[in-house]
C-alpha cells in the first residue's frame, strides 16, 4: 500500500519523537523497536521504509536532540547569558525528565560504543554547541573553546551525579555546586589591573575570614 508524502513524513516524525524519548529515557539498548512501533501506534512492518536500520534511527535522533539543545542555548543565551543557561540546564525539571533533556547526560556511554558514523555526527553537533558557549564568554578569555568544555563536562558530570544519587537533598547539592563551578569557569579571569572574578566559594570564605 502506498501512502501520501505528508503521511509517511508524519509517520517518520512520529517514530523519531519517540524514540528519541526512550532513548534518552530508558537508553538505547533497553529500547527495542518494537516498543518503539507500539508507542507510536505503528506496526514494525512500517519501521523500514523509514529506517534502514536501529543505528540509522539512533543516528538521526541525536542529530535531531543535539540540534534541538543549541536552540535551547541560544534561546538561554539571548534572554539572560551564561548563567540562564546554567541553571536551565541544572535544574530540579531538567534532572527530573531526562526523557526530554540532554541527550549527552543521557547516553554518552552508549554513544561511545555507537558506529563511527554516530560518533562523528556526534562530535559535529557538540562543537556546535561548544562554539556556541564559547562564543558567549567574556571577551580576551584565553583559549574560550577549552572554557567552554569545562563548563560542559561539569554541566553534563554534575547533572549524571545528580540523577544517580539517592535522597533529593543531596541530588539538590550536587546541582548547586555544579552551576556554582560552571559558573565559575564562565567568569573573566584576573589579569593586569584586574581582580579575580568572585564564585559563590570565594565569597563564603571571604565572608568567613571577616567574622
Amino acid at each position: 500500500m502506498r501512502y501520501e508524502k505528508g503521511r509517511k513524513d508524519a509517520s517518520r516524525s512520529r517514530i523519531m519523537e519517540v524514540a528519541t524519548q526512550r532513548f534518552r529515557g530508558d537508553g538505547i539498548a533497553a529500547s527495542g523497536l518494537a516498543s518503539i512501533m507500539s508507542d507510536a501506534g505503528l506496526t514494525n512492518g512500517a519501521f523500514y521504509p523509514h529506517f534502514p536500520s536501529k543505528a540509522a534511527l539512533v543516528r538521526e535522533c541525536v542529530a535531531a536532540a543535539l540540534e534541538g539543545q543549541s536552540g535551547q542555548i541560544a534561546q538561554a543565551l539571548a534572554s539572560g547569558g551564561l548563567a540562564t543557561a546554567v541553571d536551565a540546564y541544572l535544574s530540579a525539571q531538567h534532572r527530573d525528565n531526562p526523557g526530554t533533556g540532554c541527550a549527552s547526560a543521557a547516553l554518552l556511554p552508549e554513544i561511545a560504543r555507537e558506529q563511527p558514523e554516530t560518533r562523528q555526527l556526534y562530535t559535529e553537533r557538540l562543537m556546535t554547541l561548544v562554539r556556541q558557549v564559547s562564543a558567549a564568554l567574556p571577551p580576551h578569555t584565553s583559549d574560550p573553546e577549552a572554557v567552554a568544555f569545562g563548563i560542559f563536562a561539569t554541566l553534563i558530570g554534575a547533572l549524571q551525579l545528580a540523577r544517580a544519587v539517592e535522597g533529593a537533598d543531596l541530588s539538590d547539592r550536587i546541582l548547586a555546586a555544579g552551576a556554582d563551578a560552571a559558573r565559575s569557569m564562565a567568569q573573566p579571569r584576573g589579569g593586569a589591573g584586574q581582580e579575580p572574578a568572585e564564585t559563590g566559594v570565594t565569597i563564603a570564605a571571604k565572608t568567613e575570614r571577616e567574622r
